[in-house]
C-alpha cells in the first residue's frame, strides 16, 4: 500500500481527469521530490487516504498495477486460491497481487485463523501422514482444491470479525480431538514449498509476521482470545510451518516478536500444540527445535551478557526458551514412552516435627511437603521426562551451550526459588541446561539448605538450652566403618528430627587420625563404605562378571537398615558433592526416579536373560511344543540352591504358548527387576529419599544424569586436566619439573592414572563435565629431597618437591600413589 501511495504521488494514476489531490495526475497536485513523496506516502497510509485505481491508459511499470485490485475480497486463503493467484501472476509475470494478498492475510490474525481450513476433522491416517519425512511434490492438486473449496463454503468469505470466525469454527472444534486442529497442515506445507522459492514472496511473509506478532501478543495478553476461539491456535501452526524461520532475516525482529506472542498462549493451548507436534516426524521436530535454538544462540552471541546484564532479562531468549519447552514435550510424547510402570510411593510418610514451628518463628515459609516441583505443562500433558524410553531426537539436542556459558547460575537459582512473575529462571526449563550447569544449581540448593539447618540448630540450642552439633558429624573406625556408620545415621540414635539431621553438612573423622575434614576425609569415607557394602562376601549385592554391574541380592541375609544405609550414602554423596565408585545398571536410577523396571531394562542389567526372552518373543515355531516351558521359573540363591517361583498361580501347570508368551516375558522381567528385590529396593530408595526428598533433583535431572552425579564421568581426559591446572609456590607451566611431571603422568597406565586421581582428589572418577572442571593445583614443596609428594584432597592440591631428575620424580610419585592411605597433619 505504501508503495502504491508513493507511485500515485510521483507518477499518478494515468487519469487526466483525476480529482484526488494526492495524485500527480490531478491538476491540483503538489510536485514532490522522491524523499518528500516517501514521507507523504507513509502519512497517507496511516490516514487511510484515498487511493486511485490505475487508469487503463497508464503505461510503463505502473501498467501491471491494474492486476492488484483483482483480489481485494480475499481475506483468507486456501490452497486452491493460492494456486489460482499464483497462476494469474505467473502469466502476467507480476507477483505483486500475490504479495499483497499474502501481506494482508498473513498480517491479520483473523485472516490467518480462517485460512487453510480442513473440510472435516483429520482421520488417524491423516495424522500419521504428518510423520512422513518427505512430502510428495506431485500430489494430486484436484483433491486438495476440492477440500479447500469445501472449506471456503463453510466460512463466510467477507468475514473479518474474530467473533464471527469463532462462531463458524465452534462446530469444528467440538469434533476435534486433543491433538487435532482445524487447519490442513499438509496443504500449508505444499503452499510454503511452492512460494518460498520466490525471494519477493518470502519478504512478504517476513513483513507480515512483523506486523502480525504484536497484535497477537496483545490479543492473548489482554483479550483472552483463545478461550473464545480455540481455532486461534491455527495461526501458530501455520506460521511454524515456514521452513525459513531460522534464517538470519527473521532472527532480528520477526521471530523474537512471534516467540513472545507464542509464549503468551494459555496452558491448554500450549499442551494442544505439544500434542499436535508429537505426531510430527523426527526431521520436522528437529527443524522446529533448531528454529528456536538459532534464535537463542543468535541473541546470546550478539549481546554481552554478564552479572549486570543478565541473559534472564532478554525477552527474546526467554520467550524462545518457553517455546522450546513445547517442542521438548512434543519430542518426549512423539517417541517411545512408558506411562504405566510406576513405582509405588513409600508407605511411611515423612513425619512432621517441631522444626516447622521453629521455621515459622524465624519467618520462613513452611517447607514443601507435597514433593518436588512439577512443571505445569508436564501436569497438563500427564507425562514426565522419566516416562521417555527413547525420544524422537536425542535430549542432548535441546542443550544450548552458548546460553550455559553466559548464564549466571547464582542469580538464576535465586529466581528459581523465589518464583516471581517478572524474573525468569532457566532452571524451570532444565532441558536447555547441560549437566555441569544443573549440578551447579543443585550445589547452591544443597549449600543453602545446609546453612538453613545450621541456623535451625542454633535456634534449637537457644530454645531448648542444649548444645547441638551444627554438622552431621560421623566418627568412625576404619575396620568397623559399616557398623559405626549405621549407628551414627540410624534414626533410633538421634534424639530430634532425623531427616533434618541428615541435611546438615557432613563432617567425618577417622578415629586415631588427625585429618580435618574439608571435603577430602568425606570422600575417603564414602569410598570405604562403598567398597565394604559392595563386597561380594557380604552378600548384599550380586556382581555380574559379564556386565561389571551390581544388582540387589534377593536372598540377602542383611537387614533393611543396611540397604537404607547405602541409599543414604548415595543421597549424601550428591548432597555433599562427592563422587562414588558404584556400578549399578541404569534401571536402578530409573527406579529411583519413580519408574519400574521393564523387559527392555534387562538389556543392560541382565543381557543374557534379555537375549533369551527376546528370542522367545520372536520365535516363529511352536513355543509350547519346541521349548516346553511353563509360568514357573527357577533362580539360584547365594548358596547355589534352586528357588522356584510361579509367575502366575499354579504356574508349573500353565505352558507358555505363542499366544501368552508376551505375558510370560513381561511377568519374568517384572519379577526379576521389581518383585524379587522389592523389600531391598524399598529400603534403599527410602534411604535415598531421606536426604533428597526436598531437593530439586528429580525436577532437574534425567536418570542417566543422576548416574553421572553419583558416579562421575568414566572418561578420563588428562590433556584437559593439564590445560586447566594452576600452579603455586614458584611453579609455572614452563617450569622444568612441571613439564617432566606431565610427561611422566601421560606415560602412566590407565590404572596408575586412576590411582593418581585418587591420591590427589580423593576419588578416581572425573567430576560432572570431565577432568577439565577439576581445577587441580600443583604447589612447590621445597627443593630436591627424598620425601614423597603429598596432597590436600580437600582442595585438589598436589605438593610436589622439585626433584633433580625425571627418573626420581617418577619413582617418588609412583610410590606415593601406590601406598597412600590415611590422613595426617602436615
Amino acid at each position: 500500500l505504501i508503495e502504491r501511495y508513493y507511485h500515485q504521488l510521483t507518477e499518478g494514476c494515468g487519469n487526466d481527469s483525476c480529482s484526488n489531490a494526492w495524485c500527480s495526475s490531478s491538476r491540483g497536485s503538489h510536485c514532490l521530490d522522491n524523499n518528500a513523496a516517501a514521507v507523504k506516502a507513509l502519512e497517507l497510509y496511516k490516514n487511510n487516504a484515498k487511493l486511485c485505481d490505475p487508469h487503463p491508459s497508464k503505461k510503463g511499470t505502473t501498467m501491471n498495477h491494474c492486476v492488484r485490485d483483482d483480489f481485494k475480497d480475499v481475506n483468507y486463503l486456501t490452497e486452491d486460491k493460492v494456486y489460482e493467484i499464483l497462476h494469474i501472476c505467473g502469466e502476467k509475470e507480476d507477483y505483486s497481487p500475490l504479495i499483497r494478498v499474502i501481506g494482508r492475510v498473513f498480517s491479520s490474525a483473523e485472516g490467518l485463523v480462517q485460512s487453510f481450513r480442513r473440510s472435516k476433522p483429520p482421520t488417524k491416517e491423516e495424522l500419521k501422514s504428518l510423520q512422513s519425512k518427505d512430502e510428495d511434490k506431485d500430489e494430486d492438486e484436484e483433491e486438495a482444491a476440492a477440500c479447500s473449496a469445501a472449506a471456503m463454503e463453510e466460512d463466510s468469505p467477507g468475514s473479518s470479525s474474530r467473533l464471527d470466525g469463532a462462531a463458524s469454527g465452534d462446530n469444528d472444534v467440538g469434533k476435534l480431538g486433543p491433538d487435532e486442529v482445524s487447519v490442513d497442515i499438509d496443504a500449508v506445507r505444499r503452499v510454503y514449498q511452492r512460494l518460498l522459492s520466490n525471494g519477493n514472496i518470502e519478504t512478504a511473509f517476513l513483513n507480515a509476521l512483523v506486523y502480525l506478532s504484536p497484535n497477537v501478543e496483545c490479543d492473548l495478553t489482554y483479550h483472552n482470545v483463545y478461550s473464545r476461539d480455540p481455532n486461534y491456535l491455527n495461526l501458530f501452526v501455520v506460521v511454524m510451518e515456514n521452513s525459513n524461520l531460522h534464517s538470519p532475516d527473521y532472527l532480528e525482529i520477526a521471530l523474537p516478536q512471534f516467540c513472545r506472542a507464542m509464549s503468551k498462549l494459555p496452558l491448554p493451548a500450549l499442551a494442544k500444540l505439544a500434542r499436535l507436534w508429537s505426531h510430527y516426524s523426527a526431521e520436522q521436530i528437529h527443524r522446529i527445535m533448531e528454529t528456536f535454538q538459532q534464535l537463542i544462540t543468535y541473541k546470546v552471541v550478539s549481546n554481552e551478557f554478564n552479572s549486570r546484564n543478565l541473559v534472564n532479562d532478554d525477552d527474546a531468549v526467554v520467550a524462545a526458551t518457553k517455546c522450546l519447552k513445547i517442542v521438548y514435550y512434543a519430542n518426549v510424547m512423539g517417541g517411545e514412552v512408558d506411562t504405566e510402570h510406576n513405582e509405588e510411593e513409600d508407605e511411611e510418610p515423612i513425619p512432621e516435627s517441631s522444626e516447622l514451628t521453629l521455621q515459622e518463628l524465624l519467618g520462613e515459609e513452611r517447607r514443601n511437603k507435597k514433593g518436588p516441583r512439577v512443571d505445569p505443562l508436564e501436569t497438563e500433558l500427564t507425562i514426565r521426562t522419566s516416562d521417555s524410553r527413547r525420544p524422537l531426537i536425542p535430549f542432548e539436542e535441546f542443550v544450548n551451550e552458548p546460553l550455559n556459558e553466559v548464564l549466571e547460575m547464582d542469580k538464576d537459582y535465586t529466581f528459581f526459588k523465589v518464583e516471581t512473575e517478572n524474573k525468569f529462571s532457566f532452571m524451570t526449563c532444565p532441558f536447555i541446561l547441560n549437566a555441569v550447569t544443573k549440578n551447579l544449581g543443585l550445589y547452591y540448593d544443597n549449600r543453602i539448605r545446609m546453612y538453613s539447618e545450621r541456623r535451625i540448630t542454633v535456634l534449637y540450642s537457644l530454645v531448648q538450652g542444649q548444645q547441638l552439633n551444627p554438622y552431621l558429624r560421623l566418627k568412625v573406625r576404619r575396620d568397623h566403618i559399616i557398623d559405626d556408620a549405621l549407628v551414627r545415621v540410624s534414626p533410633r540414635s538421634l534424639f530430634y528430627f532425623y531427616f533434618s539431621y541428615l541435611k546438615k553438612q557432613l563432617y567425618v573423622e577417622f578415629e586415631g587420625e588427625q585429618g580435618v575434614d574439608e571435603g577430602g576425609v568425606s570422600k575417603e569415607f564414602f569410598q570405604l563404605v562403598v567398597e565394604e557394602i559392595f563386597n561380594p562376601d557380604i552378600g548384599m549385592f550380586a556382581y555380574d562378571e559379564r556386565t561389571k554391574m551390581f544388582w540387589f541380592n534377593p536372598s540377602s541375609f542383611e537387614n533393611e537398615g543396611q540397604f537404607t544405609l547405602i541409599g543414604i550414602v548415595l543421597g549424601l554423596a550428591i548432597y555433599n558433592n562427592c563422587i562414588l565408585d558404584v556400578h549399578f545398571p541404569m534401571v536402578v536410577y530409573r527406579k529411583l526416579m519413580g519408574k519400574k523396571g521393564t523387559f527392555r531394562d534387562l538389556a543392560d542389567s541382565n543381557p543374557v536373560l534379555y537375549q533369551s526372552l527376546k528370542e522367545l518373543s520372536e520365535y516363529e515355531g511352536s513355543v509350547e511344543e519346541d521349548m516346553m516351558i511353563t509360568f514357573q521359573i527357577s533362580q539360584t540363591d547365594l548358596f547355589g540352591n534352586p528357588l522356584m517361583y510361579d509367575l502366575r498361580e499354579n504356574g508349573d501347570q500353565i505352558p507358555v504358548t505363542n499366544e501368552n508368551r508376551k505375558e510370560f516375558v513381561a511377568q519374568y522381567a517384572e519379577y526379576m527387576l521389581n518383585k524379587s528385590v522389592e523389600k531391598q529396593f524399598k529400603a534403599f530408595r527410602r534411604g535415598f529419599h531421606m536426604v533428597t526428598n526436598e531437593s530439586p533433583l528429580k525436577y532437574l535431572f534425567r536418570p542417566e544424569e543422576i548416574e553421572l552425579l553419583i558416579c562421575g564421568s568414566r572418561n578420563l581426559d588428562f590433556q584437559a586436566l593439564e590445560e586447566t591446572t594452576e600452579y603455586d609456590g614458584g611453579y609455572s607451566r614452563d617450569s622444568r619439573i612441571i613439564k617432566e611431571f606431565w610427561e611422566t603422568l601421560h606415560s602412566f597406565a590407565e590404572e596408575q592414572k586412576r590411582l593418581f586421581l585418587q591420591f590427589t582428589t580423593g576419588t578416581d572418577r572425573a567430576p560432572v563435565g570431565g577432568l577439565g572442571k577439576l581445577k587441580m593445583i600443583i604447589a612447590k614443596n621445597g627443593p630436591d629431597t627424598d620425601r614423597l609428594p603429598t596432597s590436600h584432597t580437600c582442595f585438589n592440591v598436589l605438593l610436589l618437591p622439585e626433584y633433580d631428575t625425571k627418573e626420581k620424580l617418577r619413582e617418588r610419585l609412583l610410590k606415593a600413589i601406590l601406598y597412600a592411605k590415611g590422613f595426617g597433619m602436615l
